[in-house]
């Protein structure tokens, strides 16, 4: 199953495997980026050659020669100098990075629904980020991982009953400014929840945490690298994407400030609350 770090999901043709299954284990991460890695900038490099190849109509690249061992990985596209993002798709099921990468890519660029499908004249402003997904644990709440250390991934059933997950990876808290309550409650809505969150609500909300290797190259980069003397792209001039911010995601919609104003009590309790609680003790929630 293929997913947004920060939007919709996708289905691919692959069934979901043991998310703690591991591509690469070298204990513990720091500032949620591995110190040993395998992740390295020909990855970068190579999906900015899938991503030429389709816009330019011409033969897709030879295989890299990066290693191919399976590996959960998300695909972060980038644009411009402050850096708006421009697609972001990835799966959780461990995929040869061959393949997986060329995928990605792809999707990513093509097929976020929040934005439109990439075009050639915005390819000399990206950059490429790839992110290899590592250590995945299980939380004992959904306050049990650290801001800038760990992504976070949500299973839980919305107001029909019907399963939903949503994750974000390890830098999103981080560059939003946003607490563990204000990640876990914008996860949420994410995911498609529209509900009041509630202390019971988050009592069935399953979280694993994990980390990522991570790499991210400019287009600039990869250009000398490749040898490519005049950018391809004016994409400051090109309406780039839809003007929807992609924090929160679009089903914030239905969680306005008008209505966070009246029913939101809740969640500024749960800010204090999760603040100044002691982490070795249960967590307490305020009563409905």
């Amino acid at each position: 199953m293929a997913s947004g770090c920060c939007g919709k999901k996708y289905v691919t043709g692959q069934g979901e495997t043991n998310l703690n299954q591991r591509c690469v284990d070298k204990g513990n991460c720091t500032k949620g980026v591995q110190k040993s890695t395998i992740v390295n900038n020909e990855m970068c490099y190579f999906c900015f050659d899938v991503l030429l190849c389709h816009l330019q109509n011409s033969d897709p690249p030879k295989s890299p020669h990066f290693t191919n061992q399976s590996c959960p990985l998300f695909v972060t596209w980038k644009i411009g100098k402050d850096l708006r993002l421009r697609g972001c798709i990835g799966t959780f099921s461990p995929m040869p990075l061959h393949n997986g990468l060329r995928e990605y890519a792809m999707i990513s660029a093509l097929k976020d629904s929040r934005f439109a499908p990439m075009r050639l004249e915005e390819v000399g402003k990206l950059h490429c980020s790839v992110s290899l997904l590592t250590n995945f644990e299980d939380c004992r709440d959904c306050f049990d991982w650290q801001i800038g250390v760990n992504g976070i991934r949500i299973e839980f059933r919305n107001e029909r009953g019907h399963h939903k997950t949503a994750t974000y990876l390890p830098e999103v808290s981080k560059e939003q400014g946003w607490n563990q309550a204000q990640t876990i409650e914008n996860l949420l809505r994410k995911g498609g929840y529209q509900a009041n969150i509630t202390p019971e609500f988050l009592k069935g909300v399953h979280v694993k945490r994990y980390c990522s290797e991570k790499v991210t190259v400019a287009f600039s980069e990869y250009a000398a690298v490749r040898g490519i003397k005049k950018a391809t792209s004016t994409a400051a001039n090109v309406p780039c994407h839809r003007s929807l911010p992609p924090y929160p995601p679009p089903s914030v919609i239905h969680h306005r400030r008008s209505s966070r104003e009246k029913n939101s009590g809740f969640i500024n309790q749960l800010v204090s609350a999760n603040s100044s609680k002691n982490r070795q003790q249960p967590h307490s929630f305020p009563k409905d």
